[in-house]
Protein backbone atom coordinates (compact mmCIF):
# COMPACT_ATOMS: atom_id res chain seq x y z
CA UNK A 1 0.00 0.00 0.00
CA UNK A 2 2.88 2.28 0.65
CA UNK A 3 4.20 1.91 -2.82
CA UNK A 4 0.82 2.17 -4.45
CA UNK A 5 0.37 5.45 -2.61
CA UNK A 6 3.91 7.01 -3.46
CA UNK A 7 3.89 9.46 -6.32
CA UNK A 8 6.07 8.10 -9.81
CA UNK A 9 8.49 10.99 -9.96
CA UNK A 10 10.98 11.30 -7.29
CA UNK A 11 10.67 15.10 -7.27
CA UNK A 12 7.31 14.35 -5.37
CA UNK A 13 8.63 11.74 -3.12
CA UNK A 14 11.51 13.84 -1.90
CA UNK A 15 9.34 16.59 -1.14
CA UNK A 16 7.40 14.16 0.64
CA UNK A 17 10.59 13.10 2.64
CA UNK A 18 10.60 17.27 3.75
CA UNK A 19 7.47 16.90 5.07
CA UNK A 20 8.16 14.39 7.69
CA UNK A 21 11.45 16.08 8.42
CA UNK A 22 9.62 19.25 9.21
CA UNK A 23 7.26 17.85 10.91
CA UNK A 24 9.26 16.05 13.36
CA UNK A 25 10.30 19.42 14.05
CA UNK A 26 7.07 20.69 14.51
CA UNK A 27 6.25 18.14 16.65
CA UNK A 28 9.52 19.01 19.29
CA UNK A 29 7.44 22.47 20.41
CA UNK A 30 3.64 22.16 19.17
CA UNK A 31 2.16 20.73 22.96
CA UNK A 32 4.63 23.47 24.60
CA UNK A 33 4.74 27.20 23.21
CA UNK A 34 1.72 28.51 25.67
CA UNK A 35 4.16 26.77 28.98
CA UNK A 36 7.25 27.96 27.86
CA UNK A 37 5.94 32.02 27.48
CA UNK A 38 4.03 31.29 30.94
CA UNK A 39 6.09 29.06 33.39
CA UNK A 40 9.88 29.67 31.53
CA UNK A 41 9.38 33.28 30.13
CA UNK A 42 7.11 34.50 33.05
CA UNK A 43 4.70 35.81 30.49
CA UNK A 44 0.70 36.05 32.14
CA UNK A 45 -1.78 33.47 31.03
CA UNK A 46 -3.60 36.22 29.24
CA UNK A 47 -1.05 37.90 27.70
CA UNK A 48 0.50 34.38 26.16
CA UNK A 49 -2.58 34.05 24.93
CA UNK A 50 -3.02 37.29 22.90
CA UNK A 51 0.69 36.36 21.33
CA UNK A 52 -1.10 32.96 20.00
CA UNK A 53 -3.79 34.74 19.03
CA UNK A 54 -1.86 37.29 16.98
CA UNK A 55 0.16 34.75 15.36
CA UNK A 56 -2.68 32.99 13.97
CA UNK A 57 -4.16 36.50 13.01
CA UNK A 58 -1.22 37.90 11.19
CA UNK A 59 -0.94 34.31 9.36
CA UNK A 60 -4.69 34.68 8.25
CA UNK A 61 -4.32 37.79 6.98
CA UNK A 62 -1.41 37.39 4.95
CA UNK A 63 -2.46 34.29 3.23
CA UNK A 64 -4.56 35.93 0.16
CA UNK A 65 -1.18 37.52 -0.39
CA UNK A 66 0.96 34.24 -0.23
CA UNK A 67 -1.66 32.39 -3.12
CA UNK A 68 -1.78 35.61 -5.51
CA UNK A 69 2.53 35.64 -4.97
CA UNK A 70 2.82 31.55 -5.86
CA UNK A 71 0.45 32.54 -8.89
CA UNK A 72 2.39 35.68 -10.57
CA UNK A 73 6.35 34.28 -9.32
CA UNK A 74 5.45 30.62 -8.90
CA UNK A 75 5.48 27.89 -5.83
CA UNK A 76 9.20 27.86 -5.39
CA UNK A 77 10.01 31.97 -4.92
CA UNK A 78 7.16 31.89 -2.20
CA UNK A 79 7.92 29.16 -0.32
CA UNK A 80 11.59 28.86 -0.26
CA UNK A 81 11.79 32.59 1.98
CA UNK A 82 8.73 31.43 3.68
CA UNK A 83 10.74 28.11 5.18
CA UNK A 84 13.72 30.55 5.80
CA UNK A 85 11.65 33.13 7.30
CA UNK A 86 10.47 30.45 9.61
CA UNK A 87 13.58 28.75 10.61
CA UNK A 88 14.96 32.31 11.58
CA UNK A 89 11.40 33.08 13.58
CA UNK A 90 11.60 29.89 15.62
CA UNK A 91 14.90 29.70 16.31
CA UNK A 92 14.17 32.86 17.64
CA UNK A 93 11.93 32.08 19.64
CA UNK A 94 14.56 30.68 22.55
CA UNK A 95 15.60 34.27 22.97
CA UNK A 96 12.37 35.59 23.46
CA UNK A 97 11.85 37.44 27.11
CA UNK A 98 9.52 39.49 27.17
CA UNK A 99 5.84 40.38 26.11
CA UNK A 100 6.74 42.65 23.80
CA UNK A 101 10.51 40.58 22.35
CA UNK A 102 7.17 37.36 22.21
CA UNK A 103 5.11 39.46 20.07
CA UNK A 104 7.83 40.13 17.09
CA UNK A 105 8.76 36.96 17.29
CA UNK A 106 5.16 35.67 16.94
CA UNK A 107 4.82 38.22 13.96
CA UNK A 108 7.94 36.86 12.10
CA UNK A 109 7.01 33.26 12.37
CA UNK A 110 3.56 34.28 10.68
CA UNK A 111 4.79 35.96 7.75
CA UNK A 112 7.17 32.81 7.18
CA UNK A 113 3.84 30.54 7.98
CA UNK A 114 1.37 32.46 6.12
CA UNK A 115 2.28 30.64 2.01
CA UNK A 116 3.95 27.50 3.12
CA UNK A 117 1.24 25.08 3.62
CA UNK A 118 -0.73 26.60 0.28
CA UNK A 119 3.03 26.63 -1.85
CA UNK A 120 3.85 23.42 -1.02
CA UNK A 121 0.46 21.52 -1.51
CA UNK A 122 0.89 23.42 -5.12
CA UNK A 123 3.89 22.14 -5.31
CA UNK A 124 2.75 18.46 -5.04
CA UNK A 125 -0.05 19.36 -7.27
CA UNK A 126 2.09 20.17 -9.97
CA UNK A 127 3.86 17.03 -9.86
CA UNK A 128 1.22 14.79 -9.86
CA UNK A 129 -1.70 13.79 -12.28
CA UNK A 130 -5.81 13.71 -10.93
CA UNK A 131 -5.31 10.13 -10.95
CA UNK A 132 -2.65 9.58 -8.34
CA UNK A 133 -2.98 13.40 -6.23
CA UNK A 134 -5.59 12.09 -4.18
CA UNK A 135 -3.49 9.02 -2.40
CA UNK A 136 -0.14 11.67 -2.26
CA UNK A 137 -1.93 14.26 -0.17
CA UNK A 138 -3.28 11.59 2.10
CA UNK A 139 0.41 9.97 2.56
CA UNK A 140 1.72 13.74 2.97
CA UNK A 141 -0.98 13.91 5.80
CA UNK A 142 0.09 10.79 7.53
CA UNK A 143 4.04 11.64 7.27
CA UNK A 144 2.89 14.89 9.04
CA UNK A 145 1.30 13.33 11.90
CA UNK A 146 4.18 10.77 11.95
CA UNK A 147 6.51 13.29 12.40
CA UNK A 148 4.76 15.54 14.84
CA UNK A 149 4.21 12.29 16.98
CA UNK A 150 7.85 10.87 16.84
CA UNK A 151 8.63 14.83 17.36
CA UNK A 152 6.05 15.14 20.74
CA UNK A 153 7.41 11.83 22.15
CA UNK A 154 11.35 12.92 22.04
CA UNK A 155 10.24 16.34 23.43
CA UNK A 156 8.29 14.92 26.17
CA UNK A 157 11.71 13.47 27.34
CA UNK A 158 13.87 16.11 26.75
CA UNK A 159 11.67 19.42 28.52
CA UNK A 160 12.10 20.59 31.82
CA UNK A 161 10.54 23.77 32.97
CA UNK A 162 13.39 24.13 35.61
CA UNK A 163 15.85 24.36 33.05
CA UNK A 164 14.59 26.88 30.11
CA UNK A 165 17.74 25.72 28.15
CA UNK A 166 15.64 22.40 27.45
CA UNK A 167 12.91 24.54 25.84
CA UNK A 168 15.95 26.75 23.85
CA UNK A 169 16.95 23.28 22.61
CA UNK A 170 13.77 22.10 20.86
CA UNK A 171 13.27 25.66 19.54
CA UNK A 172 16.25 25.51 17.68
CA UNK A 173 15.83 21.86 16.60
CA UNK A 174 12.41 23.17 15.34
CA UNK A 175 14.39 25.96 13.30
CA UNK A 176 17.03 23.39 11.72
CA UNK A 177 14.01 21.12 10.61
CA UNK A 178 12.56 24.24 8.60
CA UNK A 179 15.65 24.23 6.66
CA UNK A 180 15.49 20.70 5.62
CA UNK A 181 12.42 20.82 3.16
CA UNK A 182 14.16 24.34 1.68
CA UNK A 183 17.41 22.12 1.32
CA UNK A 184 15.55 19.46 -0.64
CA UNK A 185 13.62 22.40 -2.85
CA UNK A 186 17.28 23.62 -3.55
CA UNK A 187 18.18 20.38 -5.03
CA UNK A 188 15.02 20.36 -7.51
CA UNK A 189 15.49 23.55 -9.69
CA UNK A 190 12.90 22.75 -12.17
CA UNK A 191 10.14 22.17 -9.43
CA UNK A 192 8.04 24.86 -7.96
CA UNK A 193 8.16 27.34 -10.83
CA UNK A 194 4.97 29.41 -12.35
CA UNK A 195 2.57 26.81 -13.62
CA UNK A 196 -0.12 28.21 -16.99
CA UNK A 197 -2.22 26.45 -19.09
CA UNK A 198 -2.67 29.49 -20.70
CA UNK A 199 -0.44 31.02 -24.08
CA UNK A 200 2.95 32.59 -22.94
CA UNK A 201 2.48 36.18 -22.05
CA UNK A 202 -1.48 36.17 -20.95
CA UNK A 203 -1.56 36.95 -17.64
CA UNK A 204 -4.45 35.29 -15.76
CA UNK A 205 -7.26 37.55 -14.45
CA UNK A 206 -10.03 38.41 -11.86
CA UNK A 207 -7.80 37.32 -8.89
CA UNK A 208 -9.83 35.99 -6.08
CA UNK A 209 -13.20 37.38 -7.44
CA UNK A 210 -12.84 34.22 -10.25
CA UNK A 211 -11.84 32.10 -7.34
CA UNK A 212 -15.23 33.18 -5.64
CA UNK A 213 -17.11 32.77 -8.58
CA UNK A 214 -16.39 28.95 -9.07
CA UNK A 215 -19.56 28.04 -7.46
CA UNK A 216 -18.90 24.12 -6.60
CA UNK A 217 -15.58 25.54 -4.96
CA UNK A 218 -17.59 28.45 -2.94
CA UNK A 219 -20.03 25.40 -1.96
CA UNK A 220 -16.28 22.95 -1.40
CA UNK A 221 -15.57 26.13 1.33
CA UNK A 222 -18.87 26.53 2.83
CA UNK A 223 -18.56 22.82 3.75
CA UNK A 224 -14.85 23.54 5.13
CA UNK A 225 -15.47 26.51 7.01
CA UNK A 226 -18.63 24.35 8.64
CA UNK A 227 -17.24 21.14 9.33
CA UNK A 228 -13.51 22.72 10.52
CA UNK A 229 -15.83 25.20 12.52
CA UNK A 230 -17.60 22.36 14.51
CA UNK A 231 -14.45 19.97 14.40
CA UNK A 232 -10.92 20.68 13.69
CA UNK A 233 -11.01 23.93 15.53
CA UNK A 234 -12.69 22.24 18.47
CA UNK A 235 -9.83 19.97 19.45
CA UNK A 236 -7.41 22.18 21.25
CA UNK A 237 -9.93 24.61 23.55
CA UNK A 238 -13.47 22.65 23.06
CA UNK A 239 -12.45 18.63 23.55
CA UNK A 240 -9.79 19.33 26.36
CA UNK A 241 -11.90 21.77 28.16
CA UNK A 242 -15.17 19.01 27.99
CA UNK A 243 -13.06 16.00 28.91
CA UNK A 244 -11.28 17.64 31.68
CA UNK A 245 -14.41 19.82 33.12
CA UNK A 246 -17.35 18.10 31.88
CA UNK A 247 -15.96 13.95 31.75
CA UNK A 248 -13.53 15.34 34.47
CA UNK A 249 -10.74 13.01 33.12
CA UNK A 250 -7.08 13.80 33.99
CA UNK A 251 -4.67 15.88 31.56
CA UNK A 252 -2.62 12.37 30.95
CA UNK A 253 -5.99 10.95 29.56
CA UNK A 254 -6.24 13.92 26.92
CA UNK A 255 -2.70 13.16 26.47
CA UNK A 256 -3.27 9.92 25.55
CA UNK A 257 -6.47 10.29 23.16
CA UNK A 258 -4.32 13.06 21.06
CA UNK A 259 -1.59 10.21 21.15
CA UNK A 260 -4.58 7.59 19.84
CA UNK A 261 -5.57 10.13 17.39
CA UNK A 262 -2.67 10.45 15.90
CA UNK A 263 -1.76 6.31 15.73
CA UNK A 264 -5.04 6.00 14.41
CA UNK A 265 -3.85 8.43 11.76
CA UNK A 266 -0.40 6.62 11.03
CA UNK A 267 -2.05 2.88 11.32
CA UNK A 268 -5.22 3.66 8.72
CA UNK A 269 -4.09 6.55 6.51
CA UNK A 270 -2.53 4.10 3.55
CA UNK A 271 -5.83 2.01 4.04
CA UNK A 272 -8.06 4.56 3.84
CA UNK A 273 -6.61 5.96 0.36
CA UNK A 274 -6.66 2.34 -1.06
CA UNK A 275 -10.26 2.19 -0.08
CA UNK A 276 -11.26 5.88 -1.59
CA UNK A 277 -10.02 4.84 -5.10
CA UNK A 278 -12.78 5.62 -7.44
CA UNK A 279 -15.52 6.46 -5.05
CA UNK A 280 -17.19 9.78 -4.88
CA UNK A 281 -15.44 12.71 -2.88
CA UNK A 282 -18.28 14.60 -2.23
CA UNK A 283 -19.81 11.31 -0.68
CA UNK A 284 -16.34 10.63 1.34
CA UNK A 285 -16.66 14.21 2.59
CA UNK A 286 -20.12 13.46 3.92
CA UNK A 287 -19.06 10.55 5.87
CA UNK A 288 -16.45 12.42 7.32
CA UNK A 289 -18.96 14.98 8.88
CA UNK A 290 -20.84 11.89 10.15
CA UNK A 291 -17.71 10.12 11.71
CA UNK A 292 -16.90 13.79 13.44
CA UNK A 293 -20.06 13.88 15.04
CA UNK A 294 -20.14 10.12 15.81
CA UNK A 295 -16.75 10.83 17.85
CA UNK A 296 -18.54 14.12 19.45
CA UNK A 297 -21.71 12.04 20.94
CA UNK A 298 -19.31 9.55 21.88
CA UNK A 299 -17.92 12.60 23.93
CA UNK A 300 -20.72 13.55 24.85
CA UNK A 301 -21.72 10.08 26.50
CA UNK A 302 -18.84 10.00 28.03
CA UNK A 303 -19.72 13.19 30.38
CA UNK A 304 -22.96 11.83 30.93
CA UNK A 305 -21.22 8.62 32.37
CA UNK A 306 -18.42 11.04 34.27
CA UNK A 307 -16.90 10.11 37.91
CA UNK A 308 -19.95 7.14 37.92
CA UNK A 309 -17.52 5.21 36.16
CA UNK A 310 -14.09 6.69 35.68
CA UNK A 311 -12.38 4.15 33.39
CA UNK A 312 -15.62 4.14 30.99
CA UNK A 313 -15.40 8.25 31.03
CA UNK A 314 -11.54 7.14 30.36
CA UNK A 315 -12.21 5.59 27.61
CA UNK A 316 -14.50 7.29 25.70
CA UNK A 317 -12.61 10.07 25.67
CA UNK A 318 -9.87 8.22 24.06
CA UNK A 319 -12.39 6.18 21.84
CA UNK A 320 -13.83 10.03 20.70
CA UNK A 321 -10.06 11.24 19.84
CA UNK A 322 -9.32 7.86 17.67
CA UNK A 323 -12.20 8.11 15.89
CA UNK A 324 -11.99 11.56 14.77
CA UNK A 325 -8.78 10.92 13.62
CA UNK A 326 -10.23 8.27 11.37
CA UNK A 327 -12.54 10.87 9.83
CA UNK A 328 -9.38 12.96 8.98
CA UNK A 329 -7.83 10.05 7.09
CA UNK A 330 -11.03 10.63 4.60
CA UNK A 331 -10.77 14.51 4.66
CA UNK A 332 -6.71 15.05 4.20
CA UNK A 333 -6.41 13.58 1.13
CA UNK A 334 -10.32 14.27 -0.31
CA UNK A 335 -10.32 17.99 0.36
CA UNK A 336 -6.77 18.95 -1.31
CA UNK A 337 -7.59 16.39 -3.95
CA UNK A 338 -10.90 18.12 -4.81
CA UNK A 339 -9.66 21.81 -4.58
CA UNK A 340 -7.06 21.25 -7.24
CA UNK A 341 -9.19 19.32 -9.25
CA UNK A 342 -11.17 22.23 -9.46
CA UNK A 343 -8.64 24.70 -9.71
CA UNK A 344 -7.05 26.70 -12.94
CA UNK A 345 -3.08 26.47 -13.50
CA UNK A 346 -3.56 30.45 -13.28
CA UNK A 347 -4.93 30.52 -10.10
CA UNK A 348 -3.98 27.40 -8.42
CA UNK A 349 -1.90 29.03 -6.08
CA UNK A 350 -5.30 31.32 -4.94
CA UNK A 351 -7.33 28.27 -4.33
CA UNK A 352 -4.89 26.23 -2.36
CA UNK A 353 -4.25 29.61 -0.21
CA UNK A 354 -8.04 29.94 -0.15
CA UNK A 355 -8.69 26.40 1.18
CA UNK A 356 -6.03 26.77 4.19
CA UNK A 357 -7.75 30.02 4.89
CA UNK A 358 -10.66 27.87 6.33
CA UNK A 359 -8.21 26.33 8.93
CA UNK A 360 -7.53 29.97 10.00
CA UNK A 361 -10.82 31.54 10.02
CA UNK A 362 -12.57 28.50 11.93
CA UNK A 363 -9.71 28.37 14.23
CA UNK A 364 -10.70 32.19 15.23
CA UNK A 365 -13.88 30.66 15.42
CA UNK A 366 -14.16 27.15 17.05
CA UNK A 367 -12.18 28.63 20.04
CA UNK A 368 -14.02 32.08 21.11
CA UNK A 369 -17.54 30.00 21.14
CA UNK A 370 -15.92 26.69 22.78
CA UNK A 371 -16.15 28.06 26.05
CA UNK A 372 -19.31 29.93 26.37
CA UNK A 373 -21.37 26.69 25.04
CA UNK A 374 -19.39 24.02 27.41
CA UNK A 375 -20.56 26.35 30.35
CA UNK A 376 -24.24 26.15 29.46
CA UNK A 377 -26.16 22.56 30.66
CA UNK A 378 -22.77 20.99 31.63
CA UNK A 379 -22.01 20.75 28.40
CA UNK A 380 -24.84 19.49 26.69
CA UNK A 381 -25.17 22.49 24.39
CA UNK A 382 -21.80 22.29 22.82
CA UNK A 383 -22.15 18.73 22.28
CA UNK A 384 -25.73 19.81 20.12
CA UNK A 385 -24.09 22.52 18.52
CA UNK A 386 -20.80 20.53 17.20
CA UNK A 387 -22.88 17.31 15.98
CA UNK A 388 -25.19 19.26 14.50
CA UNK A 389 -22.61 21.28 12.96
CA UNK A 390 -21.34 18.30 11.28
CA UNK A 391 -24.46 16.69 10.23
CA UNK A 392 -25.19 19.90 8.45
CA UNK A 393 -21.63 19.96 6.91
CA UNK A 394 -22.58 16.87 5.46
CA UNK A 395 -25.70 17.65 3.74
CA UNK A 396 -23.83 20.49 2.13
CA UNK A 397 -21.36 17.69 0.64
CA UNK A 398 -23.71 15.77 -0.76
CA UNK A 399 -25.45 19.12 -1.97
CA UNK A 400 -21.77 19.76 -3.93
CA UNK A 401 -21.98 16.32 -5.70
CA UNK A 402 -24.77 17.31 -8.59
CA UNK A 403 -22.30 20.59 -9.07
CA UNK A 404 -19.14 18.28 -10.11
CA UNK A 405 -18.47 16.09 -13.26
CA UNK A 406 -18.19 12.72 -12.44
CA UNK A 407 -14.47 12.58 -13.10
CA UNK A 408 -14.03 15.60 -10.70
CA UNK A 409 -15.75 14.06 -7.88
CA UNK A 410 -13.62 10.88 -8.60
CA UNK A 411 -16.60 8.85 -9.54
CA UNK A 412 -14.69 7.58 -12.97
CA UNK A 413 -11.09 7.87 -14.06
CA UNK A 414 -10.17 11.00 -16.18
CA UNK A 415 -9.22 9.72 -19.44
CA UNK A 416 -5.16 10.38 -20.02
CA UNK A 417 -5.81 11.97 -23.14
CA UNK A 418 -7.90 14.58 -22.55
CA UNK A 419 -6.67 17.62 -20.41
CA UNK A 420 -8.10 18.36 -17.81
CA UNK A 421 -8.26 21.40 -15.24
CA UNK A 422 -5.85 19.76 -12.60
CA UNK A 423 -2.96 19.31 -15.33
CA UNK A 424 -0.80 21.47 -14.83
CA UNK A 425 1.47 22.67 -17.03
CA UNK A 426 4.88 24.54 -17.04
CA UNK A 427 4.99 28.39 -18.19
CA UNK A 428 6.95 28.74 -21.11
CA UNK A 429 9.95 30.89 -19.59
Amino acid sequence: MLRRALPRRSEARRILVGTLLSAIGRGLTLPFLFIYLTDVRGLTDARAGLVIGWYGAVTLALSPLGGTLIDRFGARRVVLPCLLIEAVGTGSLALVHSTGSAFLVATVIAVGSSAIWSGQNTILASLTDDGERQRVFGLNFALLNLGIGIGGMTSGAIVDIGRPVTFQMIYLLDAVSYLMPALILLTLPGVGGRISSAPAGERSSGGYLTVLRDRPFRRLVIFGLILTTCGYAQIEVGFTAYAVRVVEVSPRVVAWALAANTVMIVLAQLVVIRRLEGRSRTGALAVVGAVFAAAWLILGAAGVVGTSNAIVAALGVMACSAIFGFGETMLSPVMPALTNALATDELRGRYNAMSSMIFGVSGVIGPVTAGPLIGAADGKVWVAAVVGGCLLASLVALSLRRLLAPEVDGRVAADPGTPTRSEPTPATA
